[in-house]
Protein backbone atom coordinates (compact mmCIF):
# COMPACT_ATOMS: atom_id res chain seq x y z
CA UNK A 1 0.00 0.00 0.00
CA UNK A 2 0.82 3.40 -0.83
CA UNK A 3 1.55 6.15 1.85
CA UNK A 4 -1.33 8.82 1.81
CA UNK A 5 -1.38 12.59 2.89
CA UNK A 6 -4.17 14.82 3.43
CA UNK A 7 -4.18 18.07 1.45
CA UNK A 8 -6.42 20.49 2.90
CA UNK A 9 -8.01 23.31 0.56
CA UNK A 10 -7.25 21.10 -2.51
CA UNK A 11 -9.51 24.20 -4.57
CA UNK A 12 -6.46 26.39 -3.79
CA UNK A 13 -4.04 27.18 -6.50
CA UNK A 14 -0.98 25.89 -4.58
CA UNK A 15 -2.85 23.35 -3.18
CA UNK A 16 -3.50 21.77 -6.62
CA UNK A 17 0.12 21.96 -7.75
CA UNK A 18 0.55 19.65 -3.92
CA UNK A 19 -2.14 17.63 -4.89
CA UNK A 20 -0.72 17.00 -8.48
CA UNK A 21 2.71 16.57 -7.14
CA UNK A 22 2.10 13.72 -4.27
CA UNK A 23 -0.09 11.85 -6.81
CA UNK A 24 2.73 11.99 -9.12
CA UNK A 25 4.93 10.13 -6.90
CA UNK A 26 2.63 7.60 -6.39
CA UNK A 27 1.01 8.81 -2.88
CA UNK A 28 -2.77 8.44 -2.08
CA UNK A 29 -4.09 11.63 -1.39
CA UNK A 30 -7.20 13.00 0.03
CA UNK A 31 -8.26 16.13 0.07
CA UNK A 32 -10.51 18.72 2.02
CA UNK A 33 -13.35 21.27 0.21
CA UNK A 34 -15.90 23.21 1.84
CA UNK A 35 -18.48 21.42 -0.01
CA UNK A 36 -18.35 18.02 -1.55
CA UNK A 37 -20.23 19.80 -4.95
CA UNK A 38 -17.36 21.08 -5.86
CA UNK A 39 -15.32 17.94 -5.83
CA UNK A 40 -16.03 16.94 -9.64
CA UNK A 41 -14.55 20.63 -10.57
CA UNK A 42 -11.57 19.82 -8.38
CA UNK A 43 -10.55 16.89 -9.89
CA UNK A 44 -11.05 17.95 -13.52
CA UNK A 45 -8.52 21.26 -13.10
CA UNK A 46 -6.06 18.95 -11.97
CA UNK A 47 -6.50 16.32 -14.55
CA UNK A 48 -4.24 13.94 -13.39
CA UNK A 49 -4.16 10.37 -12.58
CA UNK A 50 -4.00 8.41 -9.20
CA UNK A 51 -5.89 7.64 -5.63
CA UNK A 52 -7.65 11.25 -5.12
CA UNK A 53 -10.72 11.12 -2.84
CA UNK A 54 -12.60 13.98 -1.10
CA UNK A 55 -14.10 15.07 2.16
CA UNK A 56 -16.22 18.11 3.42
CA UNK A 57 -14.63 20.16 6.13
CA UNK A 58 -14.71 23.66 6.92
CA UNK A 59 -12.09 25.91 9.12
CA UNK A 60 -14.27 27.50 11.30
CA UNK A 61 -16.23 24.08 12.23
CA UNK A 62 -14.94 20.82 14.13
CA UNK A 63 -17.72 18.50 12.03
CA UNK A 64 -14.56 16.27 9.16
CA UNK A 65 -12.02 17.08 10.09
CA UNK A 66 -10.97 13.77 12.39
CA UNK A 67 -12.83 12.05 9.11
CA UNK A 68 -10.36 13.82 6.94
CA UNK A 69 -7.14 12.45 9.12
CA UNK A 70 -8.19 9.44 10.14
CA UNK A 71 -6.06 6.89 8.51
CA UNK A 72 -3.49 9.28 6.85
CA UNK A 73 0.39 8.79 7.05
CA UNK A 74 0.81 12.72 6.28
CA UNK A 75 -0.79 15.88 6.34
CA UNK A 76 -0.42 19.06 4.07
CA UNK A 77 -2.03 21.93 5.65
CA UNK A 78 -2.42 24.69 2.48
CA UNK A 79 -6.09 25.68 3.18
CA UNK A 80 -6.33 29.65 5.09
CA UNK A 81 -7.75 32.44 3.71
CA UNK A 82 -6.79 35.91 2.29
CA UNK A 83 -8.47 39.10 2.78
CA UNK A 84 -9.60 38.92 -1.03
CA UNK A 85 -12.46 38.22 -3.06
CA UNK A 86 -14.99 36.26 -0.59
CA UNK A 87 -13.06 37.18 2.34
CA UNK A 88 -12.49 41.50 1.44
CA UNK A 89 -13.08 42.81 4.62
CA UNK A 90 -13.65 40.05 6.93
CA UNK A 91 -11.59 38.60 9.47
CA UNK A 92 -9.62 36.06 8.12
CA UNK A 93 -7.41 35.49 11.65
CA UNK A 94 -9.84 33.78 13.40
CA UNK A 95 -10.22 31.09 10.20
CA UNK A 96 -6.73 30.52 9.89
CA UNK A 97 -6.08 30.31 13.53
CA UNK A 98 -9.10 28.14 14.99
CA UNK A 99 -8.55 26.03 11.12
CA UNK A 100 -4.61 25.50 11.88
CA UNK A 101 -5.78 23.98 15.50
CA UNK A 102 -8.81 22.08 14.09
CA UNK A 103 -6.20 20.22 11.94
CA UNK A 104 -3.57 19.81 13.80
CA UNK A 105 -5.50 18.47 16.88
CA UNK A 106 -7.09 15.66 14.15
CA UNK A 107 -3.82 14.83 12.53
CA UNK A 108 -2.90 14.60 16.44
CA UNK A 109 -5.63 11.93 17.13
CA UNK A 110 -5.17 10.13 14.10
CA UNK A 111 -1.82 9.30 14.35
CA UNK A 112 -0.08 11.34 11.60
CA UNK A 113 3.38 11.25 10.91
CA UNK A 114 4.19 14.65 10.02
CA UNK A 115 2.18 17.57 9.35
CA UNK A 116 3.72 20.27 6.50
CA UNK A 117 2.15 23.41 6.93
CA UNK A 118 2.35 26.10 4.65
CA UNK A 119 2.70 29.61 5.97
CA UNK A 120 4.06 32.84 4.40
CA UNK A 121 6.73 34.86 3.91
CA UNK A 122 4.79 37.52 5.59
CA UNK A 123 5.39 35.50 8.71
CA UNK A 124 9.14 36.44 8.72
CA UNK A 125 9.24 40.11 8.35
CA UNK A 126 12.18 41.56 9.71
CA UNK A 127 11.65 44.51 12.34
CA UNK A 128 13.00 46.54 9.77
CA UNK A 129 11.74 46.16 6.66
CA UNK A 130 14.14 45.68 3.73
CA UNK A 131 17.01 43.85 5.69
CA UNK A 132 17.94 40.33 5.39
CA UNK A 133 15.24 37.56 7.28
CA UNK A 134 15.85 33.80 7.24
CA UNK A 135 13.76 31.50 9.27
CA UNK A 136 15.19 32.56 12.57
CA UNK A 137 12.78 35.53 11.62
CA UNK A 138 9.07 35.91 13.02
CA UNK A 139 6.81 39.28 12.30
CA UNK A 140 5.71 41.61 15.25
CA UNK A 141 3.11 43.65 13.64
CA UNK A 142 0.49 46.13 15.19
CA UNK A 143 -3.14 45.02 15.07
CA UNK A 144 -4.06 47.35 12.92
CA UNK A 145 -5.87 46.66 9.53
CA UNK A 146 -3.31 47.05 7.03
CA UNK A 147 -1.17 43.82 8.18
CA UNK A 148 -4.59 41.42 8.85
CA UNK A 149 -2.93 39.01 6.43
CA UNK A 150 0.92 38.88 7.80
CA UNK A 151 -0.75 38.50 11.40
CA UNK A 152 -3.00 35.69 10.33
CA UNK A 153 -0.40 33.74 9.41
CA UNK A 154 1.96 34.51 11.87
CA UNK A 155 -0.42 33.74 15.06
CA UNK A 156 -1.44 30.47 13.06
CA UNK A 157 1.93 28.94 12.60
CA UNK A 158 2.87 29.91 15.87
CA UNK A 159 -0.40 28.71 17.27
CA UNK A 160 0.77 25.20 14.92
CA UNK A 161 4.49 25.19 16.66
CA UNK A 162 2.82 25.45 20.52
CA UNK A 163 0.69 22.55 19.52
CA UNK A 164 3.42 20.52 18.07
CA UNK A 165 5.82 21.13 21.39
CA UNK A 166 3.05 19.93 23.68
CA UNK A 167 2.93 16.90 21.86
CA UNK A 168 5.89 14.45 22.05
CA UNK A 169 4.37 11.90 20.42
CA UNK A 170 3.61 13.52 17.44
CA UNK A 171 2.89 14.63 14.82
CA UNK A 172 6.56 16.14 13.53
CA UNK A 173 5.82 19.56 12.17
CA UNK A 174 7.48 21.22 9.16
CA UNK A 175 6.75 24.69 8.00
CA UNK A 176 6.89 26.03 4.26
CA UNK A 177 6.90 30.21 3.84
CA UNK A 178 6.28 30.61 0.47
CA UNK A 179 7.20 34.26 -1.51
CA UNK A 180 4.84 35.98 -4.17
CA UNK A 181 3.54 32.82 -5.69
CA UNK A 182 3.44 32.26 -9.24
CA UNK A 183 3.38 29.66 -12.50
CA UNK A 184 0.30 28.46 -14.61
CA UNK A 185 -3.39 29.09 -13.66
CA UNK A 186 -4.81 25.83 -13.95
CA UNK A 187 -8.35 27.70 -14.69
CA UNK A 188 -10.36 30.91 -13.77
CA UNK A 189 -10.12 30.50 -10.35
CA UNK A 190 -7.04 32.56 -9.85
CA UNK A 191 -5.05 33.21 -6.70
CA UNK A 192 -4.21 36.57 -5.90
CA UNK A 193 -0.38 36.59 -7.04
CA UNK A 194 -1.97 35.80 -10.38
CA UNK A 195 -4.60 38.11 -10.82
CA UNK A 196 -1.91 40.31 -10.63
CA UNK A 197 -0.80 39.47 -13.68
CA UNK A 198 -4.04 39.11 -14.81
CA UNK A 199 -4.56 43.28 -13.79
CA UNK A 200 -1.28 43.71 -16.03
CA UNK A 201 -1.89 42.06 -18.84
CA UNK A 202 -6.09 43.19 -19.63
CA UNK A 203 -4.67 47.22 -18.90
CA UNK A 204 -6.43 46.95 -16.03
CA UNK A 205 -3.52 48.04 -14.06
CA UNK A 206 -2.61 51.10 -15.32
CA UNK A 207 0.06 51.86 -13.10
CA UNK A 208 2.16 49.75 -10.76
CA UNK A 209 2.55 51.36 -6.85
CA UNK A 210 6.30 51.02 -6.16
CA UNK A 211 6.13 47.52 -4.91
CA UNK A 212 7.81 44.21 -5.38
CA UNK A 213 8.22 40.35 -4.26
CA UNK A 214 10.51 37.67 -3.98
CA UNK A 215 8.79 35.37 -6.06
CA UNK A 216 8.31 31.69 -5.81
CA UNK A 217 7.27 28.96 -8.84
CA UNK A 218 4.28 27.44 -7.65
CA UNK A 219 5.56 23.99 -9.51
CA UNK A 220 8.66 24.47 -7.27
CA UNK A 221 7.05 25.00 -3.94
CA UNK A 222 4.75 21.91 -4.61
CA UNK A 223 8.63 20.05 -5.20
CA UNK A 224 8.91 21.50 -1.77
CA UNK A 225 5.97 20.46 0.12
CA UNK A 226 6.74 16.78 -1.55
CA UNK A 227 10.39 16.95 -0.07
CA UNK A 228 9.37 18.10 3.77
CA UNK A 229 6.64 15.43 3.91
CA UNK A 230 9.30 12.81 4.24
CA UNK A 231 12.77 14.26 4.72
CA UNK A 232 14.30 13.41 8.07
CA UNK A 233 16.50 16.87 7.96
CA UNK A 234 12.86 18.81 7.85
CA UNK A 235 11.49 17.92 10.91
CA UNK A 236 10.61 20.49 13.34
CA UNK A 237 11.82 23.76 10.60
CA UNK A 238 10.85 26.03 8.86
CA UNK A 239 11.39 26.62 5.30
CA UNK A 240 11.29 29.56 3.35
CA UNK A 241 10.25 29.11 -0.42
CA UNK A 242 11.68 32.59 -2.58
CA UNK A 243 13.82 33.26 -5.18
CA UNK A 244 14.63 36.50 -6.66
CA UNK A 245 12.88 39.92 -6.12
CA UNK A 246 10.95 41.98 -8.69
CA UNK A 247 9.53 44.87 -8.31
CA UNK A 248 6.08 45.35 -10.35
CA UNK A 249 7.60 47.77 -12.76
CA UNK A 250 9.93 44.68 -13.78
CA UNK A 251 7.38 42.16 -14.19
CA UNK A 252 5.65 44.73 -16.60
CA UNK A 253 8.72 44.56 -17.94
CA UNK A 254 9.45 41.60 -18.41
CA UNK A 255 5.57 41.31 -20.23
CA UNK A 256 5.90 43.36 -22.68
CA UNK A 257 9.78 42.12 -23.60
CA UNK A 258 8.58 38.15 -23.65
CA UNK A 259 5.07 38.72 -24.83
CA UNK A 260 5.07 41.84 -27.52
CA UNK A 261 1.81 42.52 -28.65
CA UNK A 262 0.20 40.35 -26.39
CA UNK A 263 1.29 42.37 -23.21
CA UNK A 264 0.69 45.84 -24.88
CA UNK A 265 -1.52 46.78 -22.19
CA UNK A 266 0.97 46.08 -19.33
CA UNK A 267 1.63 49.13 -16.94
CA UNK A 268 4.54 51.66 -18.32
CA UNK A 269 4.28 53.88 -15.89
CA UNK A 270 4.72 53.82 -11.75
CA UNK A 271 2.15 55.10 -9.50
CA UNK A 272 3.42 58.10 -6.75
CA UNK A 273 3.80 57.04 -3.57
CA UNK A 274 2.08 60.02 -2.13
CA UNK A 275 -0.97 58.43 -4.26
CA UNK A 276 -0.89 55.05 -2.55
CA UNK A 277 -0.70 57.05 1.05
CA UNK A 278 -3.35 59.06 0.20
CA UNK A 279 -5.88 56.57 -0.83
CA UNK A 280 -4.95 54.48 2.08
CA UNK A 281 -7.25 55.42 4.78
CA UNK A 282 -10.31 54.63 2.03
CA UNK A 283 -9.01 51.70 0.37
CA UNK A 284 -8.42 48.47 2.20
CA UNK A 285 -5.73 47.52 -0.85
CA UNK A 286 -3.95 51.32 -0.60
CA UNK A 287 -4.13 50.67 2.95
CA UNK A 288 -2.22 47.07 2.70
CA UNK A 289 0.48 48.33 0.29
CA UNK A 290 1.32 51.24 1.58
CA UNK A 291 3.85 49.53 4.44
CA UNK A 292 5.84 47.82 1.09
CA UNK A 293 6.35 50.81 -0.37
CA UNK A 294 10.19 51.24 -1.91
CA UNK A 295 10.86 48.12 0.16
CA UNK A 296 13.01 45.49 -1.09
CA UNK A 297 12.24 42.10 0.70
CA UNK A 298 15.94 40.03 1.49
CA UNK A 299 14.17 36.95 2.33
CA UNK A 300 16.59 33.69 2.13
CA UNK A 301 15.91 30.05 0.86
CA UNK A 302 19.30 28.99 1.87
CA UNK A 303 18.07 26.32 4.55
CA UNK A 304 15.30 24.66 1.73
CA UNK A 305 18.20 24.07 -0.37
CA UNK A 306 20.83 23.52 1.75
CA UNK A 307 18.98 20.50 3.33
CA UNK A 308 16.77 19.61 0.76
CA UNK A 309 18.70 20.32 -2.14
CA UNK A 310 15.89 22.55 -3.29
CA UNK A 311 15.91 25.46 -5.85
CA UNK A 312 12.69 27.77 -7.98
CA UNK A 313 13.64 28.67 -11.29
CA UNK A 314 13.92 31.68 -12.22
CA UNK A 315 11.59 34.29 -11.50
CA UNK A 316 11.19 35.75 -15.22
CA UNK A 317 10.62 32.75 -16.68
CA UNK A 318 7.46 32.30 -13.59
CA UNK A 319 6.04 35.10 -14.77
CA UNK A 320 6.20 34.46 -18.70
CA UNK A 321 4.37 30.67 -17.73
CA UNK A 322 1.63 32.64 -15.93
CA UNK A 323 1.19 35.24 -18.47
CA UNK A 324 1.16 32.42 -21.16
CA UNK A 325 -1.50 30.18 -18.94
CA UNK A 326 -3.85 32.94 -18.63
CA UNK A 327 -3.62 34.41 -22.64
CA UNK A 328 -3.77 30.33 -23.76
CA UNK A 329 -7.05 29.92 -21.08
CA UNK A 330 -8.63 33.32 -22.59
CA UNK A 331 -8.64 35.59 -19.52
CA UNK A 332 -6.42 37.84 -20.68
Amino acid sequence: MSESVLVTGGSGFAAGYIVRELLGRGLRVRTTVRDLARADAVRQRLATPGDLSFVAADLLRDDGWDAAAQGMDYVVHTASPMPVGEFRGHDVIRPAREGTRRVLEAAHRAGVRRVVLTSSTAAALPAVPGTPADETVWSDLPDKPQYIYPRAKTLAEQDAWRLARDWPDGPELTTVLPANIQGPALDDDLGPSVSLIRLMLTGKMPMVPRIGYAIVDVRDLATLHAEALTAPAAAGRRFIAAGEFLWLRDMAAILRERLGARAAKAPRRQLPDWVVRAAAPFNAEMAQLAPTLGVRSQVSAAQAERLLGWRTRPAADSVTDTATSLLALDLA
